[in-house]
């Protein structure tokens, strides 16, 4: 009975082998090829694609990112008619910590408003991951004048 509930114990702290692994950006070109291309599907409202292409390079259990991208798909549906419709995104900025952490920013334009997307990566030594991911309809702090 002992042994049968160590095995229980280590099959669910453990992750399994099966478990696929998550792949690596090459450079900082795919990075903001990745961020481009997840921004381009928010602009088209393809929420569920956007997920999944960043699920690919985001450590984070499925079952986290799922999560996720519902709460997105409900949020936006929620702001939908306050934003109007699409009307182009724009790359505001890219920041650097040292060789090991970039974090790229870009604005969604809607009619009425805008909403602001952050991804945030991270170097390992296999590659590029995506650390973070964020939007928000705070675009404010991107008139901060950095002294």
């Amino acid at each position: 009975m002992k042994k049968l509930l160590l095995l229980i114990a280590c099959l669910y702290f453990f992750p399994s082998q099966g478990q696929e692994e998550k792949k690596t950006l090459a450079d900082l070109a795919a990075t903001e090829k990745l961020s481009q291309e997840v921004v381009d599907l928010f602009e088209k409202m393809d929420i569920r694609s956007a997920f999944v292409e960043m699920a690919q390079y985001w450590p984070l259990p499925d079952n986290e990112i799922e999560s996720l991208e519902g709460q997105t798909i409900r949020y936006l549906n929620m702001l939908g008619e306050r934003l109007g419709e699409p009307q182009g995104s724009s790359k505001v900025k890219t920041e650097h910590i040292g060789d090991f952490a970039q974090r790229e920013t870009y604005i969604l334009r809607y009619e009425y408003s805008a909403i602001r997307i952050i991804f945030s990566y991270f170097r390992n030594d296999k590659g590029w991951v995506l650390n973070a991911f964020k939007w928000d309809d705070s675009f404010e702090e991107e008139f901060i004048i950095n002294k």
